[in-house]
This record gives structure tokens, C-alpha cells and sequence, in this order.
């Protein structure tokens, strides 16, 4: 495994330090398992430095289990690292009127409307959204305006973005990809979710 050592150093005019220091786009995609997973590792980590992390779930339902969600929100109010704010579009959101009849496709662009409010106000400094794919797959959310408001983002905000069929456009911009692919699961064989490894 290289120590650190990158195989190209980039004739960008910055110092090791700053270039170390950039802020990163990644993205976790593909049909396997863990992407969401591997996005809140990311953040146990986040929170470890002290940072202020705000996790978006873009699709999950609010009813659907997620161990995550508990620990990740015991460790925020611990006082020992960074705080964790958690949002599912399942529960309308906390920032939009709770209203019978948003649909999810209104929630979807309400919730990047926040996520673009935040990234402009420098909210947090780890921004999960969790399966944000879909939304841009679907068409619900624009994915050039995505890629641009990431681009023009200011401070070091890192922004991990989840879920299958991430568009092209989106994994050219970002910094970090990672394809999940599936070589075997347990539902190929008729098992469903189990506590502990899927929730």
C-alpha cells in the first residue's frame, strides 16, 4: 500500500500542504452493498477530528432502521468530537411545513435547496448525502447545477454523495469514486436483511 505518495505531482502552483488540504467530492456508487456504509465511516472519522457533519438521506424512508443513525447521533451530543445533524426526507424534512402532500420528487429539491443553503453558509464541514444519486438519476434534481454548486463551494467543505446510477457528469467532477460492486450477497439466495449487518 503507497504511504501517501502520490504516482503524479500536479504542476498546480500549490504547496504539498495546501494541495493535502483541498477539499474533496466523493462519491460512492454502484449495484453492491455498503455504499451508505462506507459514507458513514467516513463520517465516524469526521467526527473523530471535530467536525461538524450534516447527513441528508435523500430516499430512505423515515421508518426504515439505521444503526448509523443512532450511534453517529450519540456521538454528536457526546461532546467528545464534532456534532451530527440528520436529516431523512422521510420525515419531510425538518426545515419544510410537514405537508401530506409533498411528493418526493418536492422533498428531493427542497432538501438540495438546504443542502445549497448550508454549503453557502458553511454549515458543516462533512456534508453525507446519502443516496443523492437518485434524485439526479431521476431527473428531480439538475445535475450540472450539482456539479457547478460543488465546484464553486467555498471554505473546505467535503461533501460525500451515495447511491446506484451516479451520473457521468457527477463522477468526472468528483475527486474520489468508488464503484460497489456485487460479487455475492445473501438475498442471491433467498435470505432477507438481517439486524446487525443490514440495519
Amino acid at each position: 500500500m503507497p504511504q501517501g505518495q502520490p504516482s503524479v505531482v500536479p504542476d498546480d502552483g500549490l504547496t504539498t500542504r495546501q494541495r493535502r488540504n483541498r477539499p474533496l467530492v466523493v462519491v460512492h456508487t454502484g449495484i453492491g452493498k455498503g455504499k451508505s456504509t462506507a459514507a458513514f465511516g467516513l463520517a465516524l472519522r469526521a467526527w473523530n477530528q471535530g467536525w461538524p457533519i450534516g447527513v441528508f438521506q435523500f430516499v430512505k424512508s423515515a421508518k426504515w432502521k439505521v444503526g448509523e443513525e443512532n450511534a453517529l447521533k450519540v456521538l454528536g451530543a457526546s461532546g467528545e468530537g464534532g456534532s451530527v445533524a440528520w436529516h431523512k426526507m422521510g420525515e419531510g424534512w425538518s426545515w419544510v411545513q410537514r405537508d401530506a402532500q409533498l411528493d418526493n420528487e418536492a422533498a428531493a429539491r427542497e432538501g438540495w435547496e438546504q443542502v445549497k443553503r448550508d454549503l453557502a453558509a458553511e454549515t458543516y464541514k462533512l456534508y453525507v448525502l446519502d443516496e443523492f444519486a437518485y434524485p439526479m438519476h431521476w431527473g428531480w434534481v439538475d445535475t450540472d447545477e450539482v456539479v457547478e454548486v460543488l465546484r464553486e463551494r467555498p471554505g473546505t467543505q467535503h461533501v460525500v454523495i451515495t447511491g446506484r446510477n451516479a451520473p457521468d457528469k457527477l463522477l468526472e467532477a468528483a475527486d474520489l469514486v468508488t464503484d460497489m460492486s456485487k460479487v455475492k450477497h445473501p438475498m442471491d439466495a433467498g435470505q432477507k436483511g438481517q439486524r446487525g449487518i443490514e440495519w
